[in-house]
């Protein structure tokens, strides 16, 4: 599924045949230690650097109006983030996840980030616009 905005995420989302609980990791992008020339000109033409997950949560699409309203309760945990990956889980029998089933997925979400796994995500920055990943 191509995506060109947030709100097709969570249009799509609406319109899955099982209810959904979406899954957000947000990111901070650092420059590693000991970083080479290479790495820190990379880093400060916003290229390059290395993903540090540091905020999670799960929401069914309901739960989330629009990506203002998404940053805006980011805001008020007073972590600072750059990135914010979203996946998605969903329901049986017409029962959307709860929060309990959403933690080990939200676990591995943050182990494939950490491992740089992070194609199989939408992925978007502070303003809402959709990065891509090779």
């Amino acid at each position: 599924m191509s995506l060109a905005s947030f709100q097709d995420l969570l249009d799509a989302a609406h319109r899955q045949s099982e209810p959904q609980r979406l899954l957000f990791v947000f990111a901070r992008v650092e420059l590693p230690e000991n970083a080479s020339a290479e790495q820190q000109a990379r880093f400060e033409k916003r290229e390059g650097g290395t993903l540090s997950p540091v905020l999670c949560v799960d929401k069914t699409p309901g739960e989330v109006a629009n990506f203002a309203a998404l940053a805006e309760e980011s805001a008020n945990t007073g972590q600072d983030w750059d990135i914010v990956f979203v996946g998605s889980l969903s329901g049986r029998a017409g029962i959307a996840p709860n929060a309990d089933e959403a933690a080990q997925p939200l676990r591995f979400m943050v182990n494939a980030i950490n491992d740089g796994q992070v194609a199989q995500f939408a992925a978007f920055d502070r303003d809402g616009e959709i990065l891509q990943f090779g």
